[in-house]
């Protein structure tokens, strides 16, 4: 790459950019931690300031930080915010104006995935949405006639010259540009972004000098995005040791994002570390035997020998602490023949370029991103961050050879609801509307038929909070399907495990009712009698009437008192005074959700309670010790009913 190719300043890359493509932008930009927010934000600025220019963004996963509404909520997570993410944090700006509705006319942005529920109430987010598996993005692209690509890289300068790592996202890129080349298009301008805090990984996400066609080194680069770590409750917790005895030692594992896969990452590190005290939970929630039986066929019981071997789109947190904890260490070799031979025992210790996780993108914590870049420089053949056509299928050259590697695999998801049918509801309302996206489940749930041994493992809390009190999760029937019920194998809620692969619709049902919470589990059976699917005389076992949320407490009230399962796992962002805010807060968000909750909230203004030691501390953290104004007297006596009431 030439000097005169290189820039420090951002608004004079973008204007570049603007002068060599012309009045109509198409851009291409990763998913997640990897887009260049400070370029994108100038092209941006640019596109409003001359209307007669035009930007067209195809993207994913366009991280920004909460926006919160003003009272209590604000004065929480204002100074959370700034402290966890950094005064000088950078939003893309495209974002936050899509979030309120302010996008330009000139501007259309296309995400195939969305920061869960933040884009709902966005008409053009809505209407611009693409639905497409993750594998089917860079085939998709192609035909969009994208003339920009902008990139997130880490830089190496070596004796050969100068080296780029595609580090957090080399899933779509290379197999976009790939297909751009088959189909004989002609190049987007690449610019590469050098952000000095990303981890530089080598291997498969090592491009050379010529890759792009212009470098951006900023003076300064805002702070990464950072996930703050999420607290688990006891109902998570409980789901987390079910799936935790479904997965088989020297298998491959798949973990998602959220509270329940933590919850299951807890499950395997307590079954490693402390099997007695893992096998006393298991059996407190399992009195019936059912999941000790799957664990007998698809799973185990014990700890880990062999251990496990990680292929998973997204690579976060999780696997780190797996890692840490000597779980995460079955290595794989790209190469058949060395496979084979480590398959069958015979392949020496000492062989290199073995790899224990395989990724497409990376998304987490700091102390992610530290170890990715510590295990890159002192373990360099560990984790193979590639394209995620390497990653979310088994199609094409590497079939046989993945087969191979993902040998045992156990693939778990999230979903938001599920029906007796075993279809699935992941990533949209049955009005349209989406919350989420697609993403690489289908891709998992899918390639987990096709491998020999491998399972689709569905997670999701059998209840939720509504409008108008708890409501099931588990429906007769819901307008909008992701997984369908073709497709049905393994689905688990806090109160037990259903197999429900080569199952007919009655046993699917009866096994989705015997996970199902027993407040709502008469009216789900009869409504599946009433449309002839469930046998008229069938009778709900006493044992599943067992299964409500006090005796989940029960269960789990012994490991809860040693701290087995702390209410934040993997260490909290949150002060202590702050998550004693938390359920405070939480509480009073449930309890305005509906008339009841209100009228309980009225009650409890008016009979407040005592006074607790604790109040002074989180009085002043929310800045209302002094509060004068009658707004602020009143948010003031609200959270001292909250503190009250937690207490």
């Amino acid at each position: 790459m030439l000097p005169e190719q290189r820039f420090t300043d951002t608004d004079a890359c973008a204007q570049l950019i603007v002068e060599r493509l012309g009045a109509d932008l198409r851009v291409a930009a990763p998913l997640g931690l990897g887009k260049p927010h400070g370029l994108l934000n100038a092209l941006y600025a640019l596109m409003q300031a001359d209307t007669w220019r035009s930007m067209t963004l195809y993207t994913a996963l366009s991280l920004t930080r909460p926006l919160p509404k003003p009272g209590l909520e604000a004065r929480f997570l204002g100074p959370f915010l700034e402290r966890h993410f950094g005064a000088d944090y950078l939003d893309p700006q495209y974002a936050l104006d899509q979030q309120l509705g302010k996008l330009p006319p000139n501007v259309a942005v296309h995400e195939f995935y969305m920061q869960s529920g933040t884009l709902l109430h966005s008409a053009s987010a809505q209407r611009n949405y693409i639905s497409q598996n993750y594998s089917h993005v860079a085939r998709d692209l192609v035909v969009q006639d994208i003339n920009l690509l902008v990139q997130l890289v880490a830089r190496h300068d070596t004796p050969g010259g100068v080296r780029y790592s595609l580090s957090c996202n080399p899933d779509l890129t290379l197999d976009f540009l790939d297909r751009v080349k088959a189909a004989g298009k002609a190049r987007p301008l690449c610019v590469a972004v050098v952000h000095p805090a990303l981890p530089y990984i080598g291997g498969n996400a090592e491009v050379p000098h010529d890759f792009f066609d212009l470098e951006l080194s900023p003076s300064s680069s805002p702070p990464l995005f950072a996930l703050p770590r999420s607290p688990v409750d006891i109902n998570e917790y409980a789901l987390g040791l079910h799936a935790s005895a479904l997965v088989k030692d020297g298998g491959c594992l798949q973990i998602g994002i959220g509270a329940l896969s933590d919850a299951l990452v807890k499950g395997l590190l307590l079954r490693h570390q402390d099997n007695v005290a893992w096998r006393q939970a298991l059996l407190a929630l399992d009195a019936g035997g059912s999941t000790h039986a799957l664990a007998g066929r698809l799973g185990g019981l014990t700890s880990f020998k062999t251990g496990l071997y990680g292929a998973s789109e997204m690579v976060l947190d999780g696997f780190m602490h797996l890692a840490k904890a000597g779980i995460l260490k079955r290595r794989s070799w790209d190469n058949l023949a060395l496979e084979r031979a480590a398959i069958a025992g015979r392949l020496p210790e000492d062989v290199p370029g073995g790899h224990y996780l395989r990724g497409g993108f990376f998304l987490g914590s700091r102390d992610l991103y530290e170890w990715l870049d510590v295990t890159a420089g002192s373990d360099p053949d560990a984790i193979d961050m590639c394209r995620i056509s390497n990653v979310n299928q088994l199609y094409g050259d590497h079939q046989q050879l993945a087969v191979l590697q993902r040998r045992g695999a156990r693939f778990f998801n999230s979903c938001m609801m599920a029906t007796l049918l075993g279809s699935a509801v992941s990533d949209g309302l049955d009005d349209g509307h989406v919350v989420s996206g697609v993403g690489g489940q289908y891709n998992f749930v899918a390639m987990a038929h096709e491998l020999p041994d491998g399972r689709s493992a569905l997670m999701l809390r059998a209840t939720r909070k509504g409008q108008n009190g708890v409501e099931t999760n588990i429906r007769w029937n819901y307008g909008h399907t992701t997984i369908p019920r073709h497709l049905r194998d393994i689905v688990i809620t806090e109160y037990g495990v259903a197999d429900l692969r080569g199952k007919s619709d009655s046993e699917c049902i009866e096994a989705m009712l015997g996970i199902s919470d027993a407040r709502f589990i008469d009216a789900l059976a009869a409504e599946a009698k009433s449309h002839g699917k469930l046998a008229a005389d069938f009778k709900i076992p006493d044992g599943w009437r067992q299964h409500r949320p006090e005796l989940l407490q029960q269960a789990l009230a012994k490991p809860m008192r040693k701290g087995l399962m702390p209410t934040f796992p993997f260490g909290s962002d949150f002060t202590d005074v702050e998550q004693r805010l938390l359920p405070a807060l939480e509480w009073l968000k449930s309890s305005s959700a509906n008339w009841k909750g209100r009228w309980q909230l009225l009650e409890a203004l008016l009979r407040p309670g005592e006074p607790r030691v604790e109040e002074a501390a989180a009085l002043e953290r929310m800045g209302l010790v002094d509060a004068v104004s009658l707004r602020d007297r009143l948010q003031r006596r609200i959270l001292q009913v909250a503190l009250r009431r937690q207490a």
